[in-house]
């Protein structure tokens, strides 16, 4: 089991220990915006197990009904995770608008506060782990579900000032009004992990940034060829495809326009972990003159 299914198992370990903390701090204060902090966890703990099941099916190796590989399995699993934030967020809003009605009174406010503060310090560094491995991985599942807590860390805090507000002051409303604005903010976050995910499904090509280092590698490496044009890119969890054409001078044998291709697949996959090079190779008189001149 590699680190990266380590970490998504720990995921659901934390989410437990904090859906019990949160809960507990509910119990104890009869929050409405306590509450909604809990129900959020919920869906904590839901995502993470499904994130596990998707990078565990992204992590297959090619087969004959998937020859490229089962990365954007990973992206499916941060959609659904989407899809149960934005359902969260409606039935907080549900319980808030009920509790704007009858308003409550809670107990214990200070020992609630205690309890949600022990889990937020819990959720902010596991998603301090989630995201730093995601990024050096390039796993959208460990990414989506670290963005997620850092949004309920957010929360957590304008819970814990709304509730401590309410306590001081003695206005009930302020706890399903606090409960609202969070209902909103997990709303947002979860619209955000939506569209992101959608992107990747829909075969977005590599960030710009990514692009221009892709274009300076083949222009150093593929000495003796002429040009190269039609870059394409796109991404695939881990992975990122790159295909082009390379024109080479016509005198060339196809053993020597081979070998110019493996040097620049070689330069790209040595400094992309996860590079899928494709290239086609063109004679001279199909030069566009445009592209990437090589140097």
């Amino acid at each position: 089991m590699d680190q990266t299914q380590k970490i998504a198992i720990g995921s659901i370990g934390v989410a437990i220990v904090v859906l019990a903390l949160k809960y507990a701090a509910y119990a104890v204060t009869g929050s409405v915006a306590l509450y909604s902090d809990a129900l959020e966890s919920v869906i904590n703990v839901v995502t993470s197990m499904v994130a596990l099941y998707a990078i565990r099916v992204s992590l297959q190796p090619a087969d004959a009904k998937h020859p490229y590989g089962h990365a954007k399995a990973e992206y499916f699993s941060a959609v659904l995770e989407g899809v149960l934030i934005v359902v969260a967020a409606l039935l907080i809003l549900r319980e808030a608008y009920l509790a704007y009605l009858t308003p409550r009174s809670f107990d214990q406010p200070a020992l609630g506060l205690a309890i949600n503060a022990t889990a937020s310090v819990i959720n902010a560094a596991w998603a301090w782990v989630l995201l730093r491995h995601g990024r050096r991985v390039r796993s959208h599942a460990l990414l989506a579900d670290g963005r997620h807590l850092v949004a309920d860390v957010l929360t957590s805090i304008g819970v814990a000032a709304g509730l401590a507000a309410a306590a001081l002051t003695g206005i009930a409303i302020l706890d399903p009004a606090l409960a609202a604005l969070v209902a909103l903010n997990i709303l947002w976050s979860g619209w955000r992990v939506i569209t992101e995910s959608l992107g990747g499904l829909m075969d977005e090509a590599a960030p710009d940034e990514t692009l221009s280092r892709i274009r300076d590698l083949i222009s150093i490496h593929a000495e003796g060829a002429i040009e190269a044009h039609d870059l394409r890119t796109r991404h695939a969890g881990r992975l990122t495809f790159v295909d082009f054409h390379l024109v080479v001078p016509g005198h060339l044998t196809v053993a020597d326009a081979h070998a110019i291709c493996d040097q620049v697949e070689r330069a790209l996959k040595s400094e992309m972990e996860g590079a899928h090079v494709t290239i086609h190779v063109e004679p001279e008189d199909k030069a566009k003159h445009s592209g990437i001149v090589v140097l």
